[in-house]
């Protein structure tokens, strides 16, 4: 199988084409607690991140892919970020954007898919992710990934003038 490749799912890079897709999701203000935004994006700020998209994981520190129903349908985004190579781990991130589309595993399949190649091919030891205390459904889609809850961070964010508690998932990988 094709790492990228899954039953329901693909994530591929991110295109010129995606520009309304990133804009409209990076603007719904819905998604800026978990995504830490606090300011709307331009289109000409998101065509710029687009066009450098293509650059080596390793020198920008960050990949992020589109997932694609099989029939190429945009349905959110995936992300690794904070990558650290002398550590050999990385932070991920997902969403599926439209309520429609979630709980259909799109996102756990995907959250698989991404795992994978961080072991395989960025040779990575170990992933890890935030999620927002409540967010069961993220939580659920890491824990059925195999992620284990590692850590609570008291207060950690502060969002329409709320501290909320995040906890801190781990993956650890089994190739060695």
């Amino acid at each position: 199988m094709l790492t990228l490749k899954g039953e329901k799912v693909y994530l591929r890079a991110l295109e010129p084409e995606d520009l309304d897709f990133v804009h409209k999701i990076e603007n719904n203000e819905d998604f800026w607690e978990i995504s830490s935004t606090q300011t709307p994006y331009s289109r000409f700020l998101i065509r710029q991140y687009i066009e450098n998209a293509h650059r080596d994981i390793f020198d920008i520190k960050q990949l992020r892919l589109v997932i694609c129903t099989k029939r190429g349908r945009q349905v959110g985004l995936i992300d690794v970020y904070d990558l650290e190579p002398r550590d050999k781990r990385a932070a991920l991130g997902i969403l599926i954007a439209d309520k429609k589309d979630r709980k259909k595993g799109f996102g756990s399949e995907s959250l698989a898919l991404l795992c994978d190649y961080c072991f395989t091919h960025l040779g990575l030891h170990q992933v890890y992710a935030n999620v927002t205390a409540g967010n069961k459904d993220s939580m659920r889609v890491f824990e059925s990934n195999g992620f284990r809850k590692v850590g609570l961070k008291k207060d950690w964010t502060l969002f329409n003038g709320k501290y909320k508690d995040e906890w801190l998932y781990q993956l650890i990988s089994n190739v060695h």
